[in-house]
């Protein structure tokens, strides 16, 4: 009897790993909370009360979400990369590819329309569009990894929509989900799943 639970306990592990990404890494995303926590210190640094698109001002915050963008997805990248190989999973198979397309296909279109936005000068709302489009990717994509990556995803809906309802206060949202969140959820995922690795 016991050996017949213990192959169900197989066969369902390997049901979850061909149906699951699970080599996503806990400390990337306490490492892109910190990056999202600087970069919201460094514009609330630059950032003056009125600028347009020309300014020099818009140029540095456009610097500044770059640098937090490429480091958070080269961070990502690389401790993703060390864990898949660590545990022996595949890091481009069929399910990361499912993975990677139904996390970019919202998160894409959120990143166009914040574009929009800005190019109309609707500029309180980039907080709100950029924290609600991403927890819409995180939900899209968590069927197909870890469940904890719904529940961040649905808190940043959550805070994207008290950041539309609190207009003004877009960066301290910004950095409360970006920022806060990911270090919660990467420090939650690093203590549940990477150390028992």
């Amino acid at each position: 009897m016991e050996n017949y639970i213990k192959d169900i306990q197989d066969i369902k592990k390997m049901m979850d790993r061909s149906s699951q990404f699970l080599s996503l890494s806990g400390i990337s995303g306490i490492m892109a909370g910190i990056y999202a926590l600087a970069g919201a210190y460094l514009v609330n640094h630059v950032a003056e009360e009125k600028y347009t698109l020309e300014s020099l001002t818009f140029k540095y915050i456009l610097l500044i979400a770059a640098a937090v963008l490429v480091l958070s997805v080269s961070t990502a990248l690389l401790l993703t990369l060390k864990k898949a190989r660590k545990s022996g999973d595949m890091i481009w198979s069929s399910t990361s590819k499912r993975l990677l397309a139904n996390f970019m296909i919202p998160l894409c279109t959120g990143g166009i329309f914040a574009l929009l936005l800005i190019k109309n000068h609707y500029y309180g709302l980039i907080a709100p569009i950029t924290l609600i489009f991403y927890g819409l990717s995180c939900v899209n994509a968590s069927k197909y990894t870890l469940r904890d990556v719904r529940y961040l995803g649905l808190t940043m809906i959550i805070i994207g929509l008290f950041a539309t309802w609190f207009m003004g206060y877009g960066l301290e949202f910004w950095a409360l989900g970006f920022g806060g969140c990911h270090i919660v959820y990467g420090t939650v995922m690093h203590f549940k799943y990477d150390r028992k690795q």
